[in-house]
């Protein structure tokens, strides 16, 4: 049997607009809505774990009632868990969490004891030049533990990045003028947008340039079946190469280097991948795992800390992918309100907007700070939605100039994760992450002005995910993911599992001249959630 709630429980007296976030640990879970006027009223509440510990979670329950309590049932069932990462997932899992420690799980080959922190001493081998052959070690086992020795040569240099491919690399891959162009762009759009949102990569031989290796060793991480049903890598930064422990290590290549698939239209190494499939896809691989290179840099390299904590350093990869698209619009901090698919924008961005869908259509199943690794692609689109939210709330205004200078303060630190936050905003992590919950529902729904700390200044999400359920609803079916459930106030079940970061929502209604209810925010079984968890619930007035 559930305790009751009685009329000392929290008191809930908000005026259309209004938000409050009530801690339950502090009134027994009990929050105690007034009675109703002459027209109706609609809440929405949002259970939640504001925890900034990744991989939290807790069985939960919401429960309305009158004032009077009443016998109620036992609690439904537990949502269904994450589902599991793809191989290629659980590869970049293993590089990020490497990254976050400064371990990747096999020890320095031995030399002269390195410092434990700061840049590599230079060892400069001078500015690659076309056609000029070279030996790289290639991560060939998704735990590298195996690497391939690849010879790659130069075929095109610009004056901060160059392209290497494979001396193996099948036939049909891309023709000189596609290379050339790849690292035009790359170096005259990518590697500004990112270097200005986040500060410099490391230049530990000295030759000033990132290193592009297009290699089928990255072809061939990922079998062929599952590179078939859609899952493969694309591309990566491994630390190993840059931090100062390796700096003897024949495993490491002592270079900023981003490693590439390289074209495969017969599928010979894994599953096909046609040049122009390569030419579209590899630049949005780029700036994401640029963003990564030069995160360990700022983090690790320079400060002496460890890496970004997996959840926020994917968050801004994705953000960077999100800028790349942006390079191309005319006012690249405009409020936007669509994603043509097709279009050159939209194939920057467009992978974030469809794992946002799908984490707004089901933030029951899915954590903000995943339990292992870099998460889901799902729970990566809650990351990005999460970044986008802080840059517009807390960077001070809609230029790329105050983005960026925002998202270097985040990366030039030895603060990660929910400590980087709470400091960058000053703000309370709780605070921050209770006020996107409810931002997520909230901010340009029709009808209702939402006040502007709840709000997303850089996206109309609901205009654009009408566009996108127009042009393919059959990945898009609805025309915004989510869709709370409702009921009436005192009639208010909702039960589960919450998980650190997201939250789950529920619309309670009033109709006109109804009685006051209570509702009890509890364990599943009726318990008190433990305050280490930060349990909070978040209701706000819509009408």
């Amino acid at each position: 049997m559930l305790r009751p709630c009685t009329a000392a429980g929290f008191p809930i007296a908000l005026a259309v607009g209004e938000y409050v976030t009530a801690d339950p640990t502090l009134d027994s879970g009990c929050t105690v809505f007034p009675a109703n006027g002459a027209s109706d009223a609609e809440y929405l509440v949002v259970p939640q774990l504001a925890t900034g510990v990744p991989g939290r979670s807790s069985s939960f329950r919401l429960t309305g009632d009158t004032i009077r309590p009443v016998m109620l049932s036992e609690p439904l069932a537990a949502s269904p868990g994450d589902d599991l990462l793809s191989t290629a997932d659980r590869f970049h899992a293993f590089l990020r969490h490497g990254d976050e420690r400064r371990s990747w799980g096999f020890l320095p080959e031995k030399g002269p004891a390195p410092s434990p922190s700061g840049p590599l001493p230079s060892t400069t081998v001078g500015p690659p030049v076309m056609n000029e052959l070279r030996t790289f070690q290639v991560c060939a086992r998704l735990d590298c533990k195996r690497f391939d020795t690849v010879r790659a040569r130069v075929r095109a240099v610009k004056s901060k990045v160059a392209i290497l491919v494979d001396t193996l690399a099948p036939a049909g891959g891309l023709d000189s003028t596609a290379l050339d162009g790849l690292a035009a762009l790359f170096n005259d759009r990518l590697y500004g947008v990112d270097t200005a949102a986040f500060g410099r990569e490391s230049d530990i031989n000295g030759d000033s340039v990132v290193l592009v290796l297009m290699t089928g060793t990255v072809n061939k991480l990922v079998p062929k079946a599952e590179c078939q049903a859609g899952s493969f890598v694309a591309g990566f930064f491994f630390g190993v190469d840059i931090d100062p422990a390796y700096q003897n290590d024949s495993r490491s290549n002592k270079a900023e280097v981003f490693y590439s698939l390289v074209a495969d239209p017969a599928g010979v190494l894994s599953c096909s991948h046609s040049a122009t499939e390569v030419e579209r896809l590899v630049p949005v691989t780029f700036i994401h795992e640029f963003q990564h290179m030069i995160s360990y840099n700022q983090h690790a390299l320079l400060r002496g800390g460890n890496g970004e904590v997996l959840w926020l350093n994917e968050g801004l990869s994705h953000y960077a992918e999100e800028l790349g698209g942006r390079s191309f619009e005319p006012t690249p901090g405009a409020r936007l309100t669509d994603c043509t698919i097709g279009s050159v924008v939209c194939r920057y961005y467009g992978g974030n907007l469809l794992n946002a869908y799908e984490y707004l259509d089901s933030t029951r199943n899915h954590f903000l700070l995943p339990a292992d690794g870099i998460g889901t692609l799902t729970e990566r689109g809650a990351a990005w939605l999460f970044v986008r939210y802080l840059v517009d709330r807390y960077s001070g205004g809609t230029s790329l100039l105050e983005w960026n200078t925002f998202t270097r303060r985040l990366l030039q630190t030895t603060n990660t994760g929910a400590t980087n936050v709470a400091t960058v905003t000053g703000q309370q992590f709780e605070t921050v992450v209770t006020r996107w919950a409810l931002a997520n529902w909230v901010s340009d729904l029709p009808g209702f002005t939402a006040p502007a700390v709840l709000t997303y200044d850089s996206w109309a999400f609901r205009p654009t995910y009408e566009s996108l359920n127009r042009q393919r609803s059959t990945v898009f079916p609805k025309p915004f993911p989510l869709v709370p459930s409702a009921s009436a106030g005192r009639a208010v079940s909702v039960s589960g599992t919450l998980r650190a970061g997201s939250g789950i929502y529920h619309r309670a209604l009033q109709a006109p001249g109804d009685p006051g209810f209570t509702l009890l925010f509890s364990t599943g079984g009726g318990g008190v959630l433990s305050p280490t968890l930060i349990p909070r619930l978040n209701v706000i007035r819509i009408q």
